[in-house]
């Protein structure tokens, strides 16, 4: 019987809450889970119910009011000054005037790693997201999709163990969206990263999990975890099996029950 992995995320008790002398918001409310390393979770609820805040909280992109966070058995301020994880935002954020190996390369710059050695990473990054003879294109030459697929080459760069992605591919086109789902998934597959990935879109969240974290309507909580049980192996065909199916309903009843 195989021993069960690490934590890579630790977050316990966590509330976000915004002070205003009209209207207090709380943003997450009590909110505790444990992130296993490897694993690829899904944060998956209505707009506005803390996906965003509870994934930047881990990032130590916001602060909490109360509660705690460990990354990687750091707190999440020393996980990000280690450079212990890669983030993927919404939208790309590209320099339009540097090419797409200048814009892998820069956060490596930033950090004092050698040309050569930038240079290198960077390439091997683009190989692994196909992007290989784009690296002297600048991001207006690009699709949306390619332009994504750089912002998840950069992310990489520094080699982390947690990639964390918020709603990445929320702009594209459903064909486009299907073939990010299926190379990120053979991605995960291949480098055994632990991602959290935020996303409206149940499919999505199905098909790319291992487990989907459902989340209530503001303040935010969490409704239900739900094992996938999906062979890691899986390709979008598998969206059309009972199995699936079942996965999907479970989630749509979860939603469901937050809003009630």
């Amino acid at each position: 019987m195989s021993a069960t992995p690490p934590a890579t995320v630790e977050v316990q008790n966590v509330s976000v809450v915004y002070p205003s002398a009209e209207n207090t918001v709380t943003a997450l409310d009590r909110v505790s889970l444990d992130i296993r390393e490897g694993e690829f979770i899904s944060l998956i609820g209505p707009s506005g119910c803390g996906k965003t805040t509870l994934l930047r909280v881990i990032a130590d992109l916001e602060q909490v009011s109360s509660g705690t966070v460990r990354v990687n058995g750091l707190s999440s301020r020393d996980a990000r000054l280690a450079r212990s994880y890669g983030y993927v935002f919404q939208a790309p954020a590209l320099f339009p005037w540097r090419t797409v190996l200048a814009n892998v390369r820069l956060p490596l710059e930033i950090h004092g790693v050698p040309p050569d050695k930038s240079r290198a990473i960077a390439m091997e990054q683009l190989e692994r997201v196909g992007l290989t003879g784009f690296e002297g294109k600048y991001p207006w030459q690009l699709s949306g999709g390619m332009q994504q697929r750089v912002s998840i080459a950069r992310a990489l760069g520094f080699e982390p163990k947690l990639l964390m992605m918020d709603e990445p591919f929320g702009a594209l086109d459903e064909i486009t969206r299907d073939r990010l789902n299926e190379q990120l998934l053979r991605l995960w597959e291949r480098e055994k990263r632990t991602v959290v990935f935020v996303t409206h879109s149940i499919p999505e969240a199905v098909f790319l999990s291992s487990r989907i974290v459902v989340m209530s309507p503001r303040p935010g909580r969490i409704v239900d975890v739900i094992e996938s049980g999906l062979p890691v192996d899986r390709t979008l065909d598998i969206r059309d099996t009972p199995e699936f199916t079942a996965i999907a309903h479970r989630v749509r009843v979860a939603l469901q029950e937050g809003h009630a």
